[in-house]
């Protein structure tokens, strides 16, 4: 997605036409339409990220679900996302030393506590009054870093104010290269400790179902950087088309002083120009199923990337991930990570910076339970070998 990882980020216009101003730093209270149950939960309740999903559905107003859960045109993509996941089967060794395990992975010069990361999605005061700033506060108390989206409600300032714990920020390119250099400049001077460009949304796609919704933000909730009222010069409308190409990831490359991540890579050919440009890490994804329908699940182009990167640079994957076998199988499949989009914002609407947390440490505990009865005591020690068979493509 920028939504799921893919997580539904967007741009002016990217969701739907909605009008957004720039804004100072002060956060208003947003007004909700009345969602269909409102009655509490106790987060420890809560056993699996399905059933987060389930009170999400019941607590958001219906609009805020469709934009979150939905995916593109017939939803194929969407769907076979969380499939291909179920189809591939594991293979566990016994009578290991599993005493501890060790769930932590190096990227970029830091160590993560997780082979987690949250993914960037918009809108987030959308699904929670306390928004940006609650996500940043449950990221930070489950020892995930989060990407920031560019179609955040809250602004960088205001997050790093919040923020114990590492951040990174999803970049769109826009027309005007001063945007964007304003853009990540913003970012840096924020403590974002890498990139994320989105390279998957020349135009958004046939989001039937979001439409239908109806779905816009709620009173009192802008985007900061959507619209730059204060030079005139509006940012990238993907509505419009406007076409980013290599040469604007060369650029990047030259100008950014934090690791670049290309958010959006499926194929073998498309790694090869994303070495070739000097990046330093792939996303493979489909952003959430939202944009083009009958993309192949991202489990499943995963392998290809894989086979063509060579251990060259960090490769991550989203889309589809909801139980910690999921982490296992990407990892077999040679990631280095995952990321998350919809299951910490299904955290997030159900009980905001304590929902986050509670999602995250559902994951944590499935993997590190997953790793000891597939006899594994560290990521290192997961490969090929701990897949049954191929997945059936």
């Amino acid at each position: 997605m920028a939504f799921e990882g893919a997580a539904a980020t967007g741009t002016a216009g990217l969701a739907m036409a909605i009008a957004v101003r720039h804004t100072s730093n002060r956060v208003m209270q947003p007004t909700f339409a009345s969602p269909s149950d409102t009655s509490p939960v106790e987060m420890s309740d809560l056993l699996s990220v399905p059933e987060f999903e389930e009170h999400a559905r019941r607590c958001m107003p219906a609009m805020a679900y469709e934009f979150l859960a939905s995916g593109a045109a017939d939803e194929n993509t969407l769907r076979w996302n969380r499939e291909a996941f179920d189809r591939i089967r594991l293979r566990p060794r016994v009578l290991q030393d599993v005493t501890n395990v060790d769930t932590s992975v190096s990227l970029f010069g830091r160590t993560h506590e997780l082979p987690i990361i949250l993914a960037p999605i918009a809108y987030h005061r959308a699904l929670h009054p306390d928004g940006e700033l609650a996500t940043a506060q449950g990221a930070a108390a489950s020892g995930t870093t989060w990407v920031v989206s560019t179609a955040t409600t809250t602004t960088l300032e205001d997050i790093a104010g919040v923020a114990t714990g590492p951040l990174w920020f999803q970049l769109y390119v826009q027309p005007d290269p001063e945007i964007t250099k304003d853009l990540i400049q913003r970012a840096e001077s924020a403590g974002c400790e890498a990139l994320c460009l989105t390279v998957d949304t020349p135009v958004q796609g046939a989001r039937d179902r979001q439409a239908r919704s109806r779905f816009a933000l709620p009173a009192g909730v802008t985007t900061p950087y959507m619209t730059q009222l204060a030079s005139g010069r509006p940012l990238n409308d993907t509505r419009r088309g406007f076409v980013v190409t290599w040469n604007d990831v060369e650029w990047l490359r030259s100008i950014a002083r934090v690791p670049l991540l290309l958010k959006g890579i499926l194929t073998a050919e498309d790694a090869e120009r994303a070495v070739a440009a000097g990046v330093d890490g792939i996303i493979v994804s489909n952003h959430g199923a939202r944009n083009l329908d009958t993309l192949p699940a991202t489990i499943d182009a995963l392998p290809e990337v894989v086979q063509h990167i060579g251990g060259r640079m960090p490769v991550l994957v989203d889309g589809g991930i909801r139980r910690g076998t999921d982490i296992v199988k990407a990892i077999a499949l040679g990631a280095d990570a995952v990321m998350i989009g919809r299951p910490y914002c299904y955290g997030l609407a159900v009980g905001g910076a304590a929902g986050v947390r509670r999602v995250v440490e559902i994951l944590r505990t499935e993997l590190q339970l997953a790793m000891q009865l597939m006899g594994r005591g560290s990521l290192r020690e997961i490969d090929s070998a701990a897949l049954w068979s191929p997945p059936a493509r």
